[in-house]
């Protein structure tokens, strides 16, 4: 089954039941920063570690369960994004962490002279890993800005030369939820030589992926966000990785994916992984958009009727992800005001913080309301009245 078959029908209520950590009297919307995780997920990194896999490979049964745990894991997330070769997924302990590897290795072949594109509207872990590495070889980075009051990326057409060598961008932000026109990036892109690095960790948790569709050289996401456990996960075409040369430990295996993966693979959290994917084949990641839509439309409405409350960011297309301020309350207490009558959403910049300063929302931001696949309308309901209650103390 793919990601986008569903059942018959998205019963919310029953998805919920999947989830022990779901406490009827909060309502949260904090699912940006990371999702709750299914019974069947948490049952799949216990059983894994119960089992005692220490590990890969080797004459012992519990050896060839460790490998087709690495198997299977990777066979998963590559569905999950669309990739045709899982041998093109890498595991890593953080999407941050897989990205400054990955800085550090493309990095060796730049030099002075050399374009890095980097996006205002993204989360640092898609841009510092980046600037870091064109500094340290000389390269120029080259900052493509976005409208504040839309939070629509600008043109990257004027950005590009010949001497562009990588091109980073999200695919949805994280902190206004605008969702970003990746395929036309990646071919202009493209046309220059360039290669193109696509964090897809707030996308994935919303939409289905398609690494093809987007045309993407490297797509990086987090399964905590789409119900998995603590992890990063890199894809790319197994012939681009076999280009490349990370650093490694000598005895280590030089195959791709593996000389990407430094020390032993946390076998229990790519049972996670696989547990997540299947979750999500079994609802669906297009019912997950449709049911996160309507709320979503909800939610705009009921903000639109707050005049006390400005939404921050109108995007085209965006993912069921809204920032918002309250007049003469800063973020912080307004979200501690939403916590007390049971209602989680968090304030910050969550680490976009270009984006947040672009925009003049500075190192605070705002509050950020995020949907989830387990969101009912009582709890969109139930965060309109409380927010129409948040006043200056």
């Amino acid at each position: 089954m793919s990601v986008d078959d569903s059942l018959t029908t998205y019963d919310v209520q029953q998805l919920r039941d999947a989830f022990a950590a779901i406490d009827p009297q909060v309502a949260r919307f904090d699912g940006p920063g990371g999702s709750l995780v299914p019974e069947a997920v948490a049952a799949a990194v216990a059983d894994t570690l119960r089992a005692g896999l220490c590990q890969r490979g080797g004459p012992t049964a519990l050896g060839a369960m460790a490998e087709e745990t690495v198997v299977a894991a990777r066979a998963a997330l590559a569905r999950f994004v669309g990739l045709p070769d899982p041998s093109g997924v890498v595991f890593g302990r953080s999407m941050t962490a897989l990205t400054f590897d990955m800085a550090r290795t493309l990095a060796r072949d730049w030099a002075p002279g050399d374009e890095v594109v980097v996006s205002r509207l993204d989360h640092d872990a898609n841009i510092r890993p980046w600037v870091l590495a064109a500094e340290r070889a000389g390269a120029t980075v080259r900052w493509l800005g976005f409208d504040p009051v839309t939070a629509e990326l600008d043109d990257l057409g004027p950005l590009l030369s010949d001497r562009t060598r990588l091109v980073a961008v999200t695919a949805a932000s994280n902190l206004f939820g605008s969702r970003t026109d990746v395929a036309g990036i990646v071919g202009a892109a493209q046309a220059v030589g360039a290669l193109v690095f696509v964090d897809a960790v707030h996308l994935a948790a919303h939409e289905p992926v398609d690494m093809v569709a987007l045309g993407a050289d490297i797509v990086v996401c987090s399964p905590y966000k789409w119900f998995g456990p603590h992890l990063g996960a890199l894809a790319a075409d197994p012939a681009l990785l076999a280009t490349l040369r990370p650093d490694k430990l000598l005895p280590s295996t030089d195959a791709v994916p593996e000389r990407f993966e430094l020390g032993t693979l946390p076998y229990e959290l790519l049972a996670g992984v696989t547990a997540a994917v299947e979750f999500a084949e079994q609802w669906g990641m297009t019912a997950v958009e449709a049911h996160e839509r309507a709320l979503l439309g909800r939610l705009l409405g009921g903000l639109a009727e707050l005049p006390h409350v400005t939404v921050h960011g109108r995007p085209r297309r965006r993912t069921p992800t809204v920032l918002v301020t309250v007049e003469g309350v800063t973020p912080v207490e307004a979200s501690r005001q939403l916590a007390v009558r049971g209602v989680v959403a968090p304030s910050g910049s969550f680490y976009a913080l270009e984006a947040a300063r672009h925009a003049g929302l500075g190192e605070q931001g705002g509050v950020r309301i995020g949907l989830s696949p387990y969101t009912t309308e009582d709890e969109v309901n139930h965060l309109l009245d409380t927010l129409g209650d948040v006043t200056a103390t």
